[in-house]
């Protein structure tokens, strides 16, 4: 996935923007990604792959290897497994 993908696919929060979260805030520990755009507060999908962004860039930045291995589809289709065999909800969003 590339940097402009969304990692948070509740609030369309991309791979970037929390990259940079980290960077700028430097939380202590993973769950304070949820302080941008409420990443990973939606369905839980996305919590995994915030870990993996916040070790890599409390590192120094580079490859998330668990998120370069994988497509925006194959992602997504994860998502959706995950919605459907009832492992988390997502938001209802206003307008819905």
């Amino acid at each position: 996935m590339n940097p402009d993908s969304h990692i948070c696919l509740c609030f369309r929060i991309s791979r970037r923007k929390l990259a940079k979260f980290v960077r700028f805030h430097k939380p202590k520990v993973p769950s304070q990604l949820s302080e941008c755009g409420g990443a990973g507060t939606g369905c839980g999908w996305c919590i995994p792959y915030l870990r993996m962004i916040f070790e890599q860039e409390t590192k120094g930045g580079g490859i998330v290897s668990g998120l370069d291995m994988i497509t925006e589809e194959e992602y997504a289709s994860g998502r959706s497994e995950h919605i459907n065999t009832g492992k988390g909800k997502p938001p209802k969003l206003s307008g819905e």
